[in-house]
């Protein structure tokens, strides 16, 4: 049964430290956010009060409106409103989605404005059986099975705990006055059916059925956070590298089944069931984007890497080019350049020392990134050949690509790769009068 004392526990159970918190409680009008609001008074706890009206009821929605206002002033809590206008642009269709995510919005403000950690809303066992339904008719796996969290990145439900039916005997009991919204009887959306024509039914089956539903939220909630921890049990050691980015072994997770890549892969955005294999069958240098994540198939690596932190990351550390050498000193018959200190030579082997006739080449020369249409004369070799392809030869992971720098001449001709091959064309000899010597050493 409810009891101010029962809801008492339940608060502190997801803040031990309730009675030294200030809460913003969503208060609607209806009998289960004024009941809430009523044991929050009751108990002397710190809160302000958040209601919105949606002008969808006529004089119905002013009046939910004043009796949520007359209980605040009369006990001196502060309240804060939010009447819809024309500004929300109510939508024809959807009006439940844009109207949940519209408060939402309200909250949050309210919460900012006032500094306040905790959102409170009076969301009740009857809520967590219908959510359960429509998330069994939708195919959502234990996650939307294990029901409504009572915690949800500080948003709290203290009265998920309690039924319907108790929360209707608390209002009798403690004679709180409340506003049936007379809309919720209406079969207009599918939890209002679910509500008025299958949890009937289900509650004639057994006279426990509730407290016995209750303890099955309990044990799934206990499954989840098992797999939870098995999965990333998995994903640690499928993990080879987790500095800036994540690189998993997609070999090794390709062993594992359907369930755990999708479970791995989902905690980054990718949670399209049908997009997981395709992840897998992909060729090398193969993009995927998430909403906050860049995964780049790199030979037996995924890389994930978070699109923000990335996209900073290269502007900040990658500028498109560096000036190098604006011109040749003539009056000399050597010139050198150490690139130690100039950038960062990513790869194995970085030590290098290229000879170039300065009388061949077109100043000023500048260091670059890779683009598509480049190619050169790779000493070593014969003929030409393209940049890209170099790349794929020498077995240069995509993302050393990425932090490769070109040197190229005043006409963007490629002189070098760094470090790995000079263009022999430009190349200084026995014949070279003036020689211009780049190089770096470990």
């Amino acid at each position: 049964m409810l009891e101010t004392s029962g809801f008492k526990n339940q608060l502190q159970n997801l803040v031990p430290s309730s009675a030294t918190e200030t809460y913003l409680l969503a208060v609607s009008g209806g009998a289960d956010s004024m009941v809430l609001a009523h044991c929050f008074n009751d108990l002397g706890l710190q809160f302000q009060v958040a209601h919105i009206n949606y002008k969808l009821r006529g004089k119905d929605s002013d009046l939910d409106q004043k009796a949520v206002q007359d209980f605040c002033n009369k006990n001196n809590i502060k309240f804060h409103l939010h009447e819809v206008s024309d500004e929300d642009k109510k939508p024809d269709h959807s009006i439940q989605l844009w109207a949940r995510e519209l408060r939402y919005k309200f909250f949050n403000r309210v919460r900012e404005k006032e500094n306040l950690k905790f959102l409170v809303t009076a969301h009740h066992l009857n809520d967590q059986l219908e959510t359960f339904i429509i998330n069994l008719s939708k195919a959502s796996g234990i996650n939307g099975l294990s029901g409504i969290p009572a915690n949800d990145n500080n948003i709290l439900r203290p009265l998920l705990s309690f039924s319907k039916e108790e929360i209707y005997a608390f209002t009798k009991k403690n004679e709180i006055e409340y506003r049936e919204d007379l809309s919720n009887q209406k079969n207009d959306y599918l939890r209002n059916k679910i509500r008025h024509e299958i949890v009937p039914k289900l509650l004639e089956t057994n006279d426990h059925f509730l407290e016995n539903f209750k303890k099955s939220l309990v044990y799934l909630n206990q499954t989840k956070e098992f797999v939870k921890k098995q999965i990333q049990e998995i994903e640690n050691r499928v993990t080879i590298f987790n500095s800036y980015h994540k690189i998993l072994s997609k070999e090794q997770l390709d062993r594992e089944s359907d369930f755990v890549k999708f479970e791995i892969l989902k905690k980054y955005g990718f949670n399209q069931e049908e997009e997981i294999p395709k992840i897998f069958k992909a060729e090398n240098g193969s993009s995927f984007f998430s909403k906050d994540y860049h995964l780049l198939v790199n030979y037996d690596e995924l890389v994930l890497m978070e699109r923000k932190v990335e996209d900073e990351k290269w502007k900040k550390n990658n500028p498109e080019e560096i000036l190098l050498i604006e011109k040749f000193d003539f009056s000399e018959n050597q010139m050198t350049i150490h690139l130690e200190n100039i950038i960062e030579i990513e790869s194995i082997n970085k030590s290098f020392e290229w000879d170039f006739d300065a009388e061949k080449i077109r100043f000023p020369l500048r260091l670059r990134r890779q683009k598509d249409s480049d190619e050169f004369y790779p000493s070593g070799f014969s003929g030409k050949k393209k940049v890209s392809k170099f790349f794929r030869d020498e077995k240069i992971s995509i993302l050393a690509r990425q932090k490769i720098w070109l040197l190229a001449d005043s006409e963007n001709s490629v002189l070098g790769v760094i470090p790995y091959r000079q263009d022999r064309r430009n190349a200084g000899d026995e014949n070279s009068r003036y020689i211009l010597k780049i190089f770096n050493k470990k």
